[in-house]
């Protein structure tokens, strides 16, 4: 049996990171309704969308890593990813989107004769270059383990053997 690592309890940096009501209002229309394909109509219960939803949003926020999700009171994280999955097939975040862009145009208006992405357009940092080649023999050879029997590894066609001309 795995040994189960106690959950952070509830505090304040996940609790700001929950779904609002308004949002939820929103978002719950454009969940597809839930069927339960187990073959006897039961299984584990399971976990309510609104706590998946908080889990999603806390990841997309906070850029953390989906396998942090467990040290949260949140929802476990294969949950939370199943759920966003199976969300972003159903195209439920970009129909929210699209409802969010119709509703600030209501209140505030778009002026859609200018509009502009956002984007990264630098180089990543550490990126190096486009399409670089690989490393050869003669530098890798220096690097690699020994063999137990303690002879120096050969690069491919690196030394001189049999094949080759003095």
């Amino acid at each position: 049996m795995r040994k189960r690592r106690p959950r952070a309890p509830v505090h304040k940096v996940t609790t700001n990171f929950r779904v609002s009501d308004a949002l939820w209002t929103r978002l719950q229309r454009l969940i597809p309704k839930h069927r339960n394909t187990h073959r006897f109509g039961g299984g584990k219960p399971r976990t309510p969308d609104r706590q998946c939803a908080d889990a999603i949003f806390y990841v997309l926020r906070t850029g953390c890593q989906w396998g942090a999700l467990d040290a949260t009171d949140l929802c476990p994280h294969s949950t939370a990813h199943d759920r966003f999955q199976q969300w972003v097939d159903a195209g439920v975040f970009l129909k929210l989107w699209q409802v969010g862009v119709e509703e600030f145009d209501e209140l505030k208006g778009v002026d859609w004769r200018w509009l502009s992405m956002d984007g990264a357009m630098t180089k990543a940092p550490l990126g190096g270059e486009k399409n670089r080649g690989q490393p050869h023999g003669s530098r890798q050879k220096r690097r690699q383990a020994q063999p137990p029997d303690r002879r120096a590894w050969r690069a491919a066609g690196g030394g001189r053997g049999r094949r080759q001309s003095a």
